[in-house]
């Protein structure tokens, strides 16, 4: 039977051998032919599939928006608009996070210019801050 151990196939794609059997929990890749001792034995073409998610998971992509650029990339009926789509769709979501990300950051720096650092945490105004939530915005 031709094909790729599991291991090779992780190695080649550089992820983890659980990670390849979760992408396969997950239908992001087929399950595998296995041998008579049940050992899964992949195909070449999975490698560049399991690169792919790789790429898209660094770039934000969740394995939801994955699994459907994946079904668009073999669906000859989707168009290049709708990759687009799901791109456009990935900026709004990482611009509202940087946004939040943003307001977090500016209220931490807040919090860390009311503290003198000097004494008991009893008296800390971060830790006060966190407790009563007075100086957080809870928006």
């Amino acid at each position: 039977m031709n094909g790729l151990t599991i291991g090779k196939v992780a190695k080649s794609a550089g992820i983890g051998i659980e990670t390849v059997r979760f992408y396969e929990r997950e239908g992001l890749i087929e399950a595998p032919a296995r041998t008579e001792g049940n050992y899964r034995i992949y195909p070449q073409c999975d490698i560049l599939r399991l690169r792919f998610i790789k790429r898209a998971k660094s770039l934000g992509f969740t394995l939801k928006e994955i699994k459907e650029l994946l079904m668009l990339q073999h669906n000859p009926q989707a168009t290049k608009a709708d990759v687009k789509q799901q791109t456009e769709a990935k900026i709004a979501d990482i611009e509202l996070k940087i946004r939040d990300l943003t307001r977090i950051k500016e209220i931490l720096e807040s919090l860390y210019e009311s503290c003198d650092g000097d004494g008991p945490t009893s008296a800390c105004l971060i830790l006060d801050a966190l407790e009563t939530g007075h100086g957080l915005d809870d928006s």
